[in-house]
C-alpha cells in the first residue's frame, strides 16, 4: 500500500490520477450547491467495510491483508488507522463512500520536514573562500537595517567580530536605497553614526536591535551617548540631504528613497541588494551562520591568526528580527 500511496504522487500519476480526482472534487461541491441533490452518507460500519475491501481488492498484493483498527470522523471525512502488514497507516474517505484518500498531507509539518532537511544540507556545505589575501582583511557589509536578509547576516556575524576583534578592519555599509520607508532610513542614519562616532558600542547595540528592534531601548542597554548621537545624525541628514530627499522624491530609485550616505562605495562593488558581503574588495557570497562567516573571513588572511580555529555555530539565524534559526530559502535570500 506504501508503494500505491508514493505511486499517486509522481508527477505521472498527479496528472493522470490525483489531479482529475480533485477535479472531480470540485465538480462534486459545485453540484451539491448548484442542484442541491440530496447525498446518502455511509454510517461509520458501512465505510470500514467499504474501505477494507477497496484496499485489499485492489491495492495489496496477493496474499497480505489490510485490516482497518480504528475508524473516526476529521476533518468532515472518514479517517482510518489500517494495519498494513505489520505497519500502521492513515487513510480517508469521503462520507459517501466514493472518494477514497489513500493518504493526507499536513501542510505545516511537511514544509518543516522540508526546512529542516534544507538547513541540514545548507550548513555541510563548504564555506566560500577569499582568494584576494591580506595581513588584515577589510570586510564590507551592505545592507539595509531593515531587511529580514541583513538582520539575518549581521546576527552571523556578530560572534565572528567578537572572535577576531582588531585582526580585521570590518565597515558596516548601507544600500544606496532602502526598501522599508522613513524608518528604515532613519535607523541606517543611526548605525552609521554609531559605528563613526562611538564605535564600541555597534556591537552592543545591534545584538540588542536585531533581538528586538527596539532602537531607543538598545540606545539605553548600550549605553550609546544621545547627545553625540543626535548631533551626528543631525549633520549626516543634512549633508546627504537624506530626510529632504525622502520628503522631496529626489532620488529615488524606481518607487525606493534613496540613501546615499555609502554610495561611493555602492558604486564601486555595484552592490545590488541587502545583504552583499565584500572582503578585500571581492563580493563573496557566503552562508550566514557565524562558523562559515568565520571560515570565510579567515580564508582572507596570508596568515590566520589563533581565532580562528574557533568553534562557532553554525546554524544559520533566522531571518528577521529575533532569535531561532533559518527555514528553507532564506539562505540565499537578499532585499534587491
Amino acid at each position: 500500500m506504501k508503494n500505491a500511496i508514493k505511486k499517486l504522487f509522481s508527477k505521472e500519476i498527479f496528472l493522470r490520477i490525483v489531479l482529475p480526482i480533485i477535479l472531480v472534487i470540485a465538480l462534486v461541491i459545485i453540484g451539491l450547491f448548484s442542484f442541491n441533490r440530496p447525498v446518502k452518507n455511509l454510517n461509520q460500519d458501512e465505510a470500514k467495510t467499504r474501505a477494507e475491501n477497496f484496499i485489499n481488492d485492489n491495492l495489496m498484493q496477493s496474499g497480505s491483508k489490510a485490516t482497518i483498527k480504528e475508524t473516526t470522523t476529521e476533518y468532515g471525512l472518514y479517517k482510518f488507522k489500517i494495519d498494513v502488514v505489520s505497519d500502521v497507516v492513515e487513510s480517508y474517505l469521503s462520507k459517501d463512500g466514493k472518494l477514497f484518500f489513500p493518504q493526507a498531507l499536513n501542510i505545516d509539518e511537511t514544509a518543516k520536514t522540508a526546512a529542516d532537511a534544507a538547513g541540514a544540507a545548507g550548513n555541510s556545505a563548504p564555506a566560500a573562500t577569499v582568494s584576494v589575501k591580506s595581513d588584515k582583511p577589510t570586510v564590507e557589509m551592505f545592507v539595509m537595517s531593515y531587511c529580514p536578509y541583513g538582520t539575518q547576516i549581521e546576527k552571523g556575524i556578530l560572534p565572528v567580530l567578537a572572535t577576531l576583534g582588531n585582526k580585521i578592519d570590518f565597515q558596516l555599509k548601507f544600500c544606496s536605497y532602502a526598501m522599508h520607508g522613513q524608518e528604515e532610513l532613519n535607523e541606517n542614519l543611526t548605525q552609521y553614526c554609531i559605528q563613526k562616532e562611538q564605535n564600541s558600542k555597534l556591537s552592543p547595540y545591534l545584538k540588542c536591535f536585531l533581538e528586538s528592534s527596539e532602537s531607543a531601548a538598545c540606545l539605553d542597554s548600550a549605553k550609546v551617548d544621545k547627545t553625540k548621537l543626535a548631533a551626528c545624525v543631525s549633520k549626516t541628514d543634512s549633508s546627504f540631504k537624506v530626510t529632504s530627499n525622502f520628503t522631496n522624491n529626489i532620488g529615488y530609485q524606481g518607487s525606493y528613497p534613496g540613501f546615499e550616505v555609502d554610495k561611493v562605495a555602492n558604486d564601486k562593488y555595484k552592490v545590488g541588494g541587502s545583504p552583499t558581503l565584500v572582503i578585500n574588495g571581492q563580493e563573496i557570497a557566503s552562508a550566514r551562520d557565524s562558523a562559515s562567516l568565520l571560515k570565510t573571513i579567515c580564508s582572507a588572511f596570508n596568515t590566520q591568526p589563533k581565532e580562528c580555529a574557533a568553534t562557532l555555530s553554525s546554524a544559520a539565524p533566522a531571518a528577521g528580527f529575533g532569535s531561532g534559526t533559518a527555514t528553507a530559502g532564506t539562505a540565499a535570500a537578499g532585499c534587491e
